[in-house]
C-alpha cells in the first residue's frame, strides 16, 4: 500500500455508526459511481497480480463486482463464492466462525479444474474469516490460491495478517485505521 492510491481512497465514503454504534462503514458505492475511479481501481488491481491466473473468485456480493471487472484484463474466468443455498446444482461448502455463531459459503462443485490458479477478490478485508473460508473452499476443490486482493484493508482487525500467516500474498489498494 502506498500513498499513490490516495486518489482512490478519497472516493470512499465513510458512514459512522453503521450498521451499529462504533463501526465506521467504508462505503464503496461512491467509488463505483465514479467511472474513472472504478476503471483506475481495476487497472491498479490488475497491475498488482502476480503471474497469470485462470479464475478470479469473488466473494458475495461486492466481491462479484471487482472479480468480474478484474477478470477481463486478466483474461480469466469468474468463479462465484456465495452464501450456502444460493447456487443451483451440486455445491461444496465451508463453514466459518462469526463473532456470534457460524456461517457457510459455497461454490459449484465443478467450478474449477484441479490445479487452476485462482485469485480471490473482495472489496474489503476486516477480520478475514470469510476470505480464509473461501481459500479453504477453493483449495478443497483443487484450486491453487496463493494471492488475494482487496480494495480496502482494515489492518486493525487483523484479517490481512491472518491470511499472510496462512501463506497467502495479500494486496490491497489502501487501508483505513479503526474498525
Amino acid at each position: 500500500m502506498t500513498h499513490a492510491n490516495d486518489d482512490l481512497k478519497a472516493l470512499i465514503r465513510t458512514i459512522p455508526d453503521f450498521p451499529k454504534p462504533g463501526i465506521m462503514f467504508r462505503d464503496i458505492t461512491t467509488l463505483l459511481l465514479d467511472a474513472q475511479g472504478l476503471a483506475e481501481t481495476i487497472r491498479r488491481m490488475a497491475a498488482a497480480v502476480d503471474g497469470p491466473v485462470d479464475l478470479v473468485a469473488g466473494i458475495e456480493a461486492r466481491g462479484f463486482l471487482f472479480a468480474a471487472a478484474l477478470a477481463v484484463p486478466l483474461n480469466a474466468g469468474v468463479l462465484l463464492i456465495r452464501k450456502d443455498g444460493k447456487l443451483p446444482g451440486v455445491t461444496i461448502a465451508e463453514d466459518y466462525a462469526l463473532e456470534y455463531g457460524t456461517d457457510r459459503i459455497a461454490m459449484h462443485e465443478d467450478a474449477l479444474v484441479p490445479g487452476q490458479r485462482v485469485l480471490l477478490v473482495d472489496d474489503l478485508i476486516a477480520t478475514g474469516g470469510t476470505a480464509r473460508a473461501a481459500i479453504r473452499l477453493l483449495r478443497k476443490a483443487g484450486g491453487v490460491v496463493d494471492q488475494v486482493q482487496f480494495v480496502i484493508d482494515l489492518p486493525d482487525l487483523g484479517g490481512a495478517a491472518a491470511l499472510e500467516g496462512d501463506g497467502v500474498k495479500v494486496t490491497s489498494l489502501f487501508a483505513f485505521e479503526g474498525r
